[in-house]
Formats: structure tokens, sequence, C-alpha cells
């Protein structure tokens, strides 16, 4: 029998690639409503009950195709790429300082948000378009003709932040989790249940921390053709002052219900891929 090897760069980020456009087939839905509810205020009853009796049960897909482009660029690196980071910075030991595995998170997390924004950009504003879905050439027309090149990196300091912010606490937590996991149970770390328990622990921390950041970048991703903040910092103070603090958790549940089987989902295809391929377990 072959010995486990770690996976190159390459290997991984492709593996995360597969991981994350199987995964979002599935929780694409939830993104939406989540996304709608950031926008319009309204209810999580309310916001799914409205997008189906005026626009359908395949409104809940709409934006799909960006989201597949999203996860194709941005999560595949966020995912692929955090366990040869980690081990190039000297922290793939289960003993090695949590905030190195953090790092090695918010590295990958910051990477791929650069690659992934346009992509992101486009996926916001298809999900909260209510009216009839335009094509993929239209749609990548008609925005770059009214915003331009930089059009398709509005948001992106928000984008960065949450992103660094979520697949830290995302990979860290997940990371450091399957220790405790293995410690008190005996499970080995490539164990599905040890996968499936530390994965849950890392949608709930995920949702906490990144709420904020979430919220903010969909202000600033959906502001049309108008700009109505100044950035980030601006985005965030007005947020407060017409919402109110509590309104960066906006789409709580609905967050959480998408990063927990998200994580869940993703984490448990990529340790499978690695099996399956004779690499070694994050």
């Amino acid at each position: 029998m072959a010995d486990i090897r770690k996976p190159t760069l390459i290997e991984s980020i492709a593996l995360g690639g597969a991981s994350c456009i199987f995964t979002v087939n599935f929780t694409h839905p939830i993104e939406l409503v989540k996304t709608r509810m950031q926008v319009s205020g309204n209810a999580l009853g309310a916001t799914v009950g409205t997008t189906y009796a005026k626009e359908g049960l395949g409104a809940f897909w709409k934006g799909i195709a960006w989201a597949w482009g999203r996860e194709g660029s941005y999560a595949s690196i966020k995912l692929g790429a955090y366990a040869p980071v980690r081990d190039a910075i000297g922290a793939g030991n289960k003993d090695s300082p949590f905030y190195l595995k953090f790092a090695a998170g918010a590295i990958t997390g910051g990477a791929g948000s650069l690659v992934g924004n346009p992509f992101d950009v486009l996926k916001t504003m298809a999900q909260t378009n209510s009216g009839k879905s335009e094509s993929l050439g239209k749609t990548l027309g008609d925005f770059y003709g009214k915003n331009g090149f930089g059009g398709f990196y509005r948001g992106i300091q928000a984008n960065i932040m949450r992103a660094c912010v979520l697949n830290a606490t995302k990979m860290g937590v997940y990371d450091i989790a399957k220790g405790w996991v293995t410690s008190s149970t005996g499970w080995e770390r490539k164990d599905i249940r040890t996968t499936f328990c530390s994965a849950m622990v890392s949608g709930l921390a995920m949702t906490c921390t990144v709420s904020p950041f979430d919220r903010i970048r969909t202000a600033l991703m959906n502001q049309g053709d108008k700009q109505i903040y100044k950035g980030f910092l601006d985005c965030g103070t007005q947020l407060a002052k017409n919402d109110g603090p509590l309104s960066f958790w906006r789409g709580f549940l609905p967050m959480w219900a998408r990063f927990a089987p998200t994580a869940t989902i993703q984490l448990l295809m990529i340790e499978a891929l690695y099996g399956a391929c004779g690499l070694k377990s994050i």
C-alpha cells in the first residue's frame, strides 16, 4: 500500500473547487433568501413566501451560474489551499498555535476573494433581482457598460475582510475541533464522524463572526448604478445609524442554515476526495 502523502497546492485547490461547486447546488436557495432578507429587511417567512408566489420555485436558484464561478475561483482557493498553506507556515501539527491555523485560513480566504469578487458581485445582483432573469452574456455586458471594470470589484474591501474572518474561523475552528473530537472520542481525524462534528461547530462559529461583514458586503454590492456608500466604514456607519447595530445579524438564521450544511458538505466532500486520491486528511 502506497504511503499517504500531503496534497500539492494545485491538487488541493482543484479538489476544493470540486467540493464547493457540488455543494452550492444544494445551498444556493438558502443564500438567496439570506441575501434578500438583508436587502429588504423582511422576515424569513415573508421572504420565502413572496419569492415563491411572485417568481416561482426556480427563482431560488437565480444567479446559480455566477455561484458556480464563485465557488470554482474564490471557494476553491479558500478551502483547497488551506492545508498546504497551513503546513507551509508551520501550523500542520495538532498542537500548533491556534493563531497560525487562523492565519492560514485568513490568507487563503483573502486571496480567494480577490479572484472571485466579480462572480460575487454578479451573483448578488442576480439574487436580488425580482424581475425576469437575463442571460449571462446580457447581464455581463449590461453591468460592464454601466459600471466599467471597476464595478466588478465593488465591495472588495468588505469582501476581503469577510473572507479573511470567514475562512480563518471556518478552517481554524474546524482544524482545532478535529483535535478536540479525536481526543475526547478516540475517533481518527479522517473518520466521517470527526469531520461531521467538527464542521457543525465550525458552521456556528462562522455565522457569529461573519454576519456583520456579510451584511456590509451585501449592501455595498447591491448599490446598483448609484453610489450610496463611500466604502466599508461609511456603509457600516450608515447601516448602524439607520437600522441599528442588531441589523448586522439580520438574516442570521438562514445564514446559519447555509453555513452549517455548506461547511459540513464541503469538508466531507474534500476529505472524501483526499482519501480517494490517497492524500492526507486536513
